[in-house]
């Protein structure tokens, strides 16, 4: 399927790894021009690296800055002042009882995970509804609709994001600007891939069995039975800025693997 979306310019943030990367290397795929954004130059070099020796003929450019505070999504506006397609995928997580979670950590969680897309969407959507078009993407999480009580700070800024999605899909409906909010199960990311590892050497197991008793102890509800691909959750980042995704928008999209109990 051809998603239309050729030579439309798109910035993917927190995109040198992980969910991030496999959405900016879809996108790309499909033609688009894909601006890379990771915190350090190194990382960002590497990823359009790998992303064009994936994709010889891609259009990926990058972007060197910490976009979890406002000066450095200021000084990206400023490089990058006009998006078609934005993909707010930045995000930390970190496990802690609720009981030691310090205010500095609630307020850095909400300024990086939350506010990044807060300040790019303010300023793109402008743009966006004066060419009748765009894509504003939330890469949010299944934690969102169960938040997990191992790290309660990080499932309120993934509820937030979908709040923030659906009030921005309602502020520019009727035109041909679309939000949307993807909820992603748990997946095979770089930084759960490393956890796992460590684990497995950890309790002298391999991955296979750190991965069977994560699903029958952690997240018995999962129906995929198993950590979703990168390129699975990247699929469907990459259909909702499509152009045949026109009538999809204001919606919670979940690739969670049935992690939720919920028809809806």
């Amino acid at each position: 399927m051809n998603f239309g979306i050729k030579g439309k310019r798109a910035l993917v943030t927190g995109s040198t790894a992980g969910i991030g990367y496999a959405i900016a290397k879809a996108l790309a795929a499909e033609g688009a021009c894909v601006t890379i954004n990771g915190r350090t130059e190194a990382r960002v070099a590497q990823a359009i690296a790998d992303l064009k020796q994936e994709i010889p003929d891609a259009s990926v450019a990058g972007i060197s800055l910490d976009l979890g505070t406002a000066s450095g999504c200021q000084t990206l506006i400023k490089q990058l002042p006009e998006v078609d397609i934005l993909v707010n995928n930045l995000g930390i997580f970190e496990p802690k009882p609720f009981e030691q979670i310090p205010d500095e950590d609630w307020l850095r969680f909400f300024e990086v995970n939350v506010l990044s897309g807060v300040r790019l969407a303010r300023h793109y959507m402008g743009g966006m509804r004066a060419r009748n078009w765009g894509r504003i993407l939330f890469i949010s999480s299944e934690s969102a609709l169960q938040i997990p009580a191992e790290m309660i700070h990080y499932g309120m800024t993934k509820t937030a994001q979908l709040a923030v999605a659906r009030g921005l899909a309602e502020t520019l409906a009727g035109t041909g600007v679309t939000v949307n909010s993807v909820l992603p199960g748990p997946t095979a990311s770089e930084g759960v891939e490393n956890f796992v590892a460590q684990l497995a050497t950890s309790q002298g197991v391999d991955t296979a069995t750190v991965e069977r008793e994560f699903f029958s102890t952690a997240r018995p509800s999962s129906l995929l039975k198993r950590f979703a691909t990168t390129d699975e959750v990247a699929a469907m980042a990459a259909y909702l800025c499509s152009k045949q995704a026109s009538a999809t928008t204001g919606a919670a999209v979940r690739v969670d693997g049935g992690v939720v109990r919920a028809i809806a």
